[in-house]
């Protein structure tokens, strides 16, 4: 008999039980796929173009009869998370498929210096590891990612948009700057910019050569178009927030941890939205270590040596616990968490101060999970006493 959690991330398998593995490399333009039903197997490859659904269950009928195995046999694919997403997974699922979405970089590899690498080692590879992986291996092979549901994946484009637009900003912004001050001139304001770089002159008193006036002219309608666009962005997600907060979840969980002093409304959605929303965590090590704020040492024989922090899962999430880290601080010095790393950390140099923040952010990380998890606030710390004037 076989079992499987939800998310597939553990699947135990009878050695007489029929098994079709499949691996897929996922291209642009097409899609080679591996079939195998044995560890060490030579896979057979087959090319499909990209997204055909039909071609690919037609491939998968294909493989059963070369490999003679029959129809109802038990299909595992597995394939690397990255630009396909998730969609893939939910059609395979969807067809009474197993599937396995695995995290690229935990794949082993080997440690040469130089070593072959194509498509077709690359499915013989994912063959012989999901082999593994169906045989019980004591040693993990890779890490499954865990798959959102889809309206846990929705909830995302928010956010995620409103990043991108400022960053895309920034870009501009940049831009206009440098272009300025490549012909001597500060930055006249960045209300009404186009009237105002009309208005400029150069040293001399003449006005800006012609291309250039018009590449200026150009960058401040893109500097106006993103401004708007994240007025019209940051004006959406405080209205989600506020009528979500009664019958969604993860709106639930933002405006909880909005509510805290310090705490601000970017950093309560993406925590919320990207973490704490879709995830189930049993214990604050499970929480510090998908943040990627776990401690990675290095002890063999007679040397010891700590590499630092892990740095696995989320960018996002660790470089907003780094900031609400240092936030915190200013915003709840009488909390027991800044208290603690003013002992530790207050007296020493700059750079044992930076060491301790992040310390600090794994800390107050899982006191936030507490918080949401059991409505216990963190020793010490202050609630804001009116939301309104901060959505």
């Amino acid at each position: 008999m076989s079992k499987k959690t939800a998310a597939t991330s553990k699947i135990e398998i009878t050695s007489s039980e029929p098994v079709l593995m499949l691996a897929l490399e996922l291209g642009e333009e097409s899609w080679k796929l591996g079939f195998s039903s044995a560890y060490g197997q030579a896979p057979l490859v087959r090319n499909i173009p990209s997204r055909e659904k039909r071609g690919l269950m037609d491939q998968m009928a294909w493989a059963k009869q070369q490999l003679r195995l029959p129809d109802g046999a038990r299909v595992v694919s597995c394939y690397e998370a990255g630009r396909e997403g998730f969609w893939l997974h939910r059609f395979l699922v969807d067809q009474g498929v197993e599937s396995l979405v695995v995290d690229s970089a935990s794949i082993e590899v080997p440690q040469k210096r130089r070593r072959a690498k194509t498509d077709r080692l690359d499915l013989g590879g994912l063959c012989d590891l999901l082999a593994r992986h169906l045989a019980g291996s004591a040693k993990p092979v890779w890490s499954v990612v865990r798959v959102p549901s889809l309206e846990e994946e929705d909830r995302r484009h928010l956010h995620r948009e409103l990043k991108t637009a400022k960053q895309d900003r920034t870009r501009v912004s940049n831009r206009i700057k440098s272009l300025l001050a490549n012909n001597g001139l500060p930055l006249p304001g960045w209300r009404d910019l186009v009237k105002r770089l009309e208005a400029l002159r150069l040293w001399s008193g003449e006005p800006l050569p012609r291309s250039l006036r018009a590449r200026l002219r150009r960058y401040a309608k893109d500097y106006k178009y993103y401004t708007e666009r994240i007025q019209e962005l940051s004006a959406e997600r405080r209205e989600r927030m506020r009528q979500g907060a009664c019958d969604d979840p993860a709106a639930m969980k933002a405006a909880q941890l909005f509510s805290l002093r310090g705490v601000g409304i970017n950093t309560a959605w993406l925590y919320s939205m990207e973490f704490f929303s879709w995830r189930t965590f049993r214990n604050g090590k499970e929480v510090g270590s998908l943040a990627g704020l776990t401690p990675t040492p290095k002890d063999s024989g007679k040397r010891y040596r700590e590499q630092g922090i892990g740095k696995d899962g989320s960018r996002h999430i660790r470089g907003s616990a780094i900031e609400l880290a240092w936030a915190w601080l200013r915003f709840q010095p009488e909390s027991e968490l800044s208290k603690w790393y003013q002992r530790r950390f207050g007296p020493g140099s700059k750079r044992v101060r930076k060491i301790g923040i992040v310390a600090l952010a794994r800390k107050l990380l899982i006191a936030l999970w507490r918080f949401l998890e059991t409505g216990l606030v963190p020793d010490g710390a202050v609630l804001k006493t009116d939301l309104r004037i901060r959505w």
